[in-house]
C-alpha cells in the first residue's frame, strides 16, 4: 500500500534501489543533491543536474520535461554522503512559467523499478516559489527513510543550492539552465498526462544486453510486445480536464475549449483475440481518453514512446556487447598463454561468437518489437482525423470546416535509423504553445546538401504554407486568422494557394512600411488584450478587435527588418502566444548573425523544422536524434488547394 506523506512526514524503505517518478504537467528540472553528515553539499561535483546527469548511485534527466524518472541506488552512493536531496525548479526561458503557483502542484512517487510505489507526495503550498526540495533520503542507524520535504525558494534554483551550503551555488544553477535551455528549444514536447501506468517488463531486454555482467543497466528498456497496447505500452490517461481561463465575463477565452466533461473516458475499442502464439491484433483508438480524437492522440504518444524507448534498450545491449568484446580482447591479447598453441586464437573467435550472439538477440527483440509498432502504425494512420492525417490521407477527400478546435496538430514525420520507414506523426498540442522556425538555411542533413540555397529557400516557404493551410483547415471557420511578411516579395510563387484561395484579410505585407504595420498592429493586440485580461476588463476592447487566433508569417528576416521591428518580432515570440498570437518564421540563422546574441532568445522560444529530413529533434524520455520529416503535399494534388477553397467559403458565409 501507498504511504500518501504529507509534509514533514517519512516513511522507511524496505528497498534501496529506487525509482523516483515526477509529474509536473509543465516542464520542471530535476537535480539531486547528495550531502555531507552535516546536510551541507561539499561541491558541484556532488550534485546530478541536467549537465552532468549521473553521480554514484544517482541518475537524473537530461532535460526540463513534464514527466521525470530519477533512478536511485542508495546502496551505491559513496560512505560520505548520508543524504540524497531531489530538488525540482522551473527552467527560465520565453514562455516558461516563473513560479510553482502558477502550475499543478508536482506530485512525486517512490518505488522499486519492477514493484509497488512505497510513498507518494504532492507538493503544494507553493506559490512565488521557482525552485523546492521535494524529498529528501537520509541514514538513520544504518537504514535508509524517505521525508517530504516541500520547502520551496523563491530565489530559484540558485537559492536552493545555497541553502544546501553549496559554494557558487549561483554559478551551478546558471550552467544548469542553459543546459535545459537547448534542450527546450529542440525537444518534441511532453506526452499527454497520466494517471496510473503499469510498469515495465524488461525481461526481453535484460536478455538481450546479458545485465548480469554489466553494472550500467543503460536507458529504460522497452518490453517486448505483450498487450494490445504495444511493446512495453502504459495506458495512457486522459488529458486532466483543465477549468477555462478567468476572463471576467469578457468573449475571450485562450485555453482550449474542450475537455472539460466530468464523465468517465469512454472505453477503447474491444481488442480482437490473439491466434495462439502471436502478438495481439492492432486496433486504433484502443488508448483511453474521452473521445476517439483523445484515444487516437494518446495512442500515437504511446507509439512513439514504445519506439523510443525499444530502440533504447536495444543500442544499450549493443554498447554492452561491443564493450564485453573489447574486454575480452584485451585480456586474451594481455595473457601470456594465448601465445602457446593458438589458445588466442580460439580466445578471440569466441569473445566475437559471444558478442555476435548478443548483438542478434537484442536484435531479435528489435525486430519484434518494431514489427508489432508496423503493424499498429498500419491501422492507426487510416483512422486519424485531418489534423492528425498526412496531406495524402483519403480523409481530406471528405473535409468539412470544423466546429471546434481539435486537441493537436500534425507538424510531420518523425523516424528513427533502426527502421526509417516506420513513421510516427509529430503531434503538438493546439493552442500553440510556442512559434515555429522553418529553417532555410543549409544544414548538415544529407538532404539539405544537396539541395542549392534558393531550392532550399523555396521549400522552406512551401513548408511554411503547408503548416498555415493545416492550421486555417482545422480551426472552426473566423477562428484564425493569417498574416503574411514578405518585404521583398521573394515568396510570391509558394504563398498562392493562401492568396488565390481568399483566406487571407490583408495580401502579404512588403517593403519595411508594410513589415512596419503588421508588426505593430499585432503589437498592439498583445497590448490590448494583455491589459484587458490582465484588469478584468475583457469585455471593453475595442468592437473591430479580431478575437481570433493569429498567426503571422514572416518571410525572408531580417530583411526589411529595422532595429524597431526586431523589438517588436521578439515581443510577440515571447508575449504572443499566451494571448493568441503566433509566429511562423521562415529564415536562415546566418542572415541575421549581424545581430549577435541579441536574438538567441528568439531562436531558442521557437520550434525549428526544416523543410527536409533532418535529424535535430529530440524525444522527452532518452533523448534520441530523430529524423524529421516535413508535411509533404503529393505531386500533382490539389489537395492544398481544395481545403483552402473550402475555408475561404465558410469565412465568407460566417460573415454574411
Amino acid at each position: 500500500m501507498t504511504a500518501e506523506l504529507v509534509r514533514g512526514q517519512n516513511h522507511p524503505l524496505p528497498h534501496t534501489r529506487l525509482d523516483i517518478r515526477v509529474s509536473a504537467g509543465k516542464p520542471v528540472v530535476a537535480a539531486a543533491a547528495l550531502s555531507d553528515e552535516d546536510g551541507r553539499v561539499p561541491g558541484t561535483e556532488w550534485v546530478a543536474h541536467p549537465a552532468q546527469p549521473a553521480l554514484p548511485g544517482v541518475e537524473v534527466s537530461r532535460q526540463a520535461t513534464a514527466d521525470h524518472l530519477l533512478a536511485v541506488d542508495l546502496n551505491a552512493v559513496p560512505a560520505s554522503a548520508h543524504r540524497v536531496t531531489v530538488l525540482l525548479a522551473l527552467p527560465m526561458g520565453p514562455g516558461c512559467p516563473v513560479r510553482f503557483g502558477a502550475v499543478a502542484a508536482p506530485f512525486v512517487t517512490v518505488g522499486p523499478p519492477d514493484g509497488d510505489e512505497i510513498a507518494s507526495y504532492t507538493v503544494t503550498g507553493l506559490d512565488s516559489e521557482s525552485a523546492v526540495v521535494a524529498l529528501e533520503f537520509y541514514r538513520r542507524q544504518g537504514a535508509w527513510k524517505v521525508r517530504a520535504v516541500g520547502q520551496g525558494y523563491a530565489g530559484g534554483l540558485a537559492a536552493c543550492l545555497t541553502d544546501q551550503g553549496l559554494d557558487r551555488a549561483g554559478e551551478l544553477a546558471a550552467v544548469v539552465q542553459e543546459s535545459v535551455a537547448s534542450g527546450l528549444a529542440r525537444t518534441v514536447g511532453t506526452p499527454p498526462p497520466r494517471t496510473s501506468e503499469v510498469r515495465h517488463n524488461a525481461a526481453a531486454a535484460a536478455t538481450a544486453g546479458d545485465p548480469g555482467s554489466s553494472a550500467d543497466p543503460g536507458p529504460a528498456p522497452a518490453a517486448g510486445p505483450g498487450s494490445a497496447e504495444g511493446p512495453g505500452r502504459r495506458p495512457s490517461a486522459p488529458a486532466t480536464p483543465q477549468p477555462p481561463a478567468q476572463t471576467h465575463g469578457g468573449p475571450i477565452d485562450y485555453t482550449h475549449p474542450r475537455r472539460q466533461s466530468a464523465a468517465p473516458p469512454s472505453p477503447p475499442p474491444a481488442v480482437p483475440p490473439a491466434e495462439p502464439g502471436r502478438p495481439p491484433v492492432p486496433v486504433a483508438g484502443d488508448a483511453t481518453g474521452w473521445s476517439m480524437e483523445e484515444r487516437l492522440y494518446n495512442q500515437v504518444w504511446g507509439m512513439f514512446e514504445d519506439l523510443a524507448r525499444t530502440t533504447a534498450a536495444y543500442r544499450s545491449a549493443v554498447d554492452f556487447a561491443d564493450s564485453r568484446l573489447d574486454q575480452e580482447l584485451d585480456r586474451a591479447l594481455s595473457d601470456p598463454r594465448s601465445r602457446i598453441a593458438g589458445a588466442g586464437d580460439g580466445a578471440r573467435e569466441a569473445a566475437r561468437a559471444k558478442h555476435d550472439e548478443l548483438t542478434g538477440r537484442a536484435r531479435e527483440v528489435l525486430d519484434r518489437d518494431l514489427a508489432q509498432l508496423a503493424a499498429e502504425s498500419e491501422v492507426v494512420e487510416p483512422a486519424l482525423p485531418p489534423a492528425f492525417a498526412s496531406w495524402d490521407s483519403p480523409v481530406w477527400h471528405g473535409y468539412r470546416v470544423p466546429m471546434e478546435i481539435p486537441m493537436a496538430l500534425r507538424l510531420g514525420d518523425l523516424h528513427l535509423p533502426e527502421r526509417p520507414e516506420l513513421r510516427i506523426p509529430m503531434l503538438v498540442r493546439l493552442p500553440l504553445e510556442r512559434g515555429l522556425w522553418v529553417d532555410s538555411g543549409r544544414s548538415t542533413s544529407e538532404a539539405a546538401v544537396t539541395l542549392d540555397e534558393a531550392r532550399l529557400r523555396a521549400l522552406a516557404v512551401d513548408t511554411a504554407v503547408a503548416h498555415a493551410a493545416r492550421l486555417l483547415a482545422v480551426y472552426p471557420a473566423g477562428e484564425f486568422t493569417v498574416h503574411v511578411i514578405d518585404p521583398a516579395g521573394s515568396a510570391a510563387r509558394s504563398l498562392t494557394p493562401l492568396v488565390r484561395s481568399g483566406v487571407l484579410d490583408e495580401p502579404p505585407a512588403t517593403g519595411a512600411q508594410g513589415v512596419s504595420a503588421v508588426l505593430a498592429k499585432l503589437t498592439q493586440r498583445v497590448d490590448l488584450v494583455q491589459m484587458a485580461l490582465r484588469g478584468g476588463a475583457a469585455d471593453a476592447l475595442p468592437p473591430d478587435l479580431d478575437t481570433a487566433q493569429q498567426l503571422l508569417i514572416v518571410n525572408d528576416f531580417p530583411h526589411g527588418f529595422d532595429d524597431r521591428a526586431v523589438t517588436q518580432l521578439r515581443y510577440l515570440a515571447d508575449e504572443g502566444p499566451a494571448v493568441g498570437v503566433h509566429l511562423l518564421m521562415v529564415a536562415d540563422r546566418e542572415d541575421a548573425s549581424a545581430y549577435g546574441p541579441v536574438l538567441d532568445p528568439l531562436w531558442r522560444s521557437l520550434l525549428r523544422i526544416t523543410p527536409v529530413p533532418d535529424d535535430h529533434l529530440a524525444d522527452p524520455w532518452v533523448q534520441h536524434a530523430w529524423t524529421y520529416e516535413p508535411p509533404a503535399v503529393p505531386e500533382g494534388s490539389d489537395v492544398l488547394g481544395a481545403v483552402l477553397a473550402k475555408v475561404a467559403q465558410a469565412r465568407r458565409t460566417r460573415r454574411r
